[in-house]
């Protein structure tokens, strides 16, 4: 009887070491569940009205981008629209009372600083109320994210860059040396190296002599056609739209069937470089029905005729010139009329943010240069794609709508935006650049100095 009692005991044991056993590892399972990855709280919240407008009154000065502007003397910027100074002894214009105007025609089209450094001036007088304002000026450069350099380098190439009677160097090549005296000279500068500064370079041909001494800037342009990657990237730099010089579509209630013009393009036909496309569409496209490709200038209503014509076209070519971008494609989304874009190269404004295939068509130039491409390809687009495309245009438009004062979302304040977005880039760089600051101070006017390989940005 002891043994079988020994026996017994030791099986109700075994059995009750087996079950407490069991039971814990299952309460172990289901406490390790709070160990396992919820995806849900990767999820978008769904965001109630009450939470936007949490969001939406959040804003305030440390959101909007600060901008340190030099006070350049006046000779680089205002003067060169004909401004001068009435004894205020100011580099600046009052704008309250009289705002300098640029001059007209194609000029307008790469007239970015004058509205950047109208929209810096303003911000000051406004400076309690930034809703809209996606940058503001700061007087203290230690505030600021950026630097800003008030130079017009566009008008300045347009006017400036022929060489007068008795010159041995033209007003643009002696503004631009000292451009570069003065900007490499100030604390700013060499405390980084001009990483952080801004400089705007929009006409293609413009800043020519100062671009390689400059180039650690960002610098704002209309494409990378005439630069090489190690002085102006992707990476590094901003492209801005330029000014459209068409009048916009204002109160625009066409419709696909109230365009009779199928494919419409205006402008010069025979270029150099990558334009050559030009011309070769030209001859493959000038007889067909519904489609208007010939020779146009600002010359003789050129502008007129081109306005009346892209308000009532269904697509507008967008075909690379000299260089991969065209002031066509602005005037087209100021027309509402689909942009069809023929250039390998080109960059667009705010593309990490806006969608071109919405609004666009692309078309590689190899496919363009096949026969009858381009008509079969914009014929094939029925009514309710384009009227798609129509009213996608009417909604991004005033993204690329240049104005005084500036508004929330056009122009000048996605450029800042788009700066800002670079931001981030920019003071990581800064930072590692101080890594070893303790133990190797580097001399002065140490980034220009370096080689640098292709890839540096």
């Amino acid at each position: 009887m002891g043994l079988i009692s020994q026996k017994s005991f030791f099986c109700l044991f075994l059995i009750t070491s087996v079950l407490f056993i069991l039971s814990w590892f299952s309460v172990l399972r289901l406490s390790g569940r709070t160990h396992s990855l919820d995806l849900s709280i990767w999820q978008s919240p769904k965001v109630s009205s009450s939470n936007k407008d949490v969001i939406k009154c959040s804003s305030n000065r440390e959101e909007v981008l600060k901008v340190f502007m030099y006070d350049l003397p006046s000779e680089f910027h205002f003067d060169l629209l004909g401004w001068k100074d009435k004894g205020n002894k100011s580099v600046w214009p009052d704008i309250r009372i009289n705002i300098p105007e640029y001059p007209g025609g194609l000029n307008l089209q790469h007239s970015i600083e004058y509205w950047l450094t109208l929209d810096l001036l303003y911000s000051e007088f406004v400076s309690k109320d930034l809703s809209g304002r996606s940058a503001v000026r700061v007087r203290n450069s230690s505030e600021a994210d950026v630097v800003f350099v008030p130079f017009f380098s566009s008008i300045c190439y347009n006017r400036f860059s022929r060489l007068k009677p008795h010159e041995k160097k033209t007003r643009n090549t002696l503004l631009q040396q000292k451009l570069v005296t003065y900007v490499t000279s100030q604390k700013e500068w060499q405390k980084s190296g001009g990483i952080d500064h801004i400089v705007v370079a929009h006409h293609p041909n413009s800043l020519l002599d100062a671009r390689s001494q400059l180039w650690p800037a960002m610098f704002i342009l209309s494409d990378f056609g005439r630069y090489p990657p190690t002085i102006a990237n992707v990476d590094k730099d901003v492209i801005a739209p330029y000014k459209h010089v068409i009048r916009s579509f204002v109160n625009d209630s066409s419709e696909f069937d109230t365009r009779p013009t199928l494919l419409y393009f205006q402008g010069a036909i025979y270029r150099k470089d990558g334009g050559i496309v030009r011309q070769e569409l030209f001859y493959m496209l000038k007889d067909e029905k519904d489609v208007h490709f010939s020779f146009g200038s600002v010359q003789k209503d050129g502008i007129k005729s081109a306005t009346q014509g892209m308000h009532s076209s269904k697509f507008c070519l967008n075909i690379a010139g000299d260089t991969p971008s065209s002031n066509r494609l602005f005037d087209a989304i100021a027309s509402h009329c689909v942009p069809v874009i023929i250039s390998d190269d080109i960059e667009l404004p705010y593309e990490d943010v806006l969608d071109y295939s919405e609004f666009s068509i692309f078309i590689r130039t190899s496919d363009a240069l096949k026969e009858k491409f381009v008509i079969n390809l914009t014929r094939s687009i029925r009514k309710d794609e384009w009227t798609r495309m129509w009213k996608r245009l009417k909604e991004v438009e005033s993204f690329f709508e240049y104005q005084f004062p500036s508004r929330a979302n056009d122009a000048v304040q996605m450029i800042w935006q788009a700066i800002a977005r670079k931001v981030p880039a920019i003071k990581m760089k800064l930072h590692k650049g101080k890594r070893y600051s303790r133990t190797h101070a580097p001399r002065e006017g140490w980034l220009n100095s370096i080689n640098l390989p292709n890839n540096f940005w």
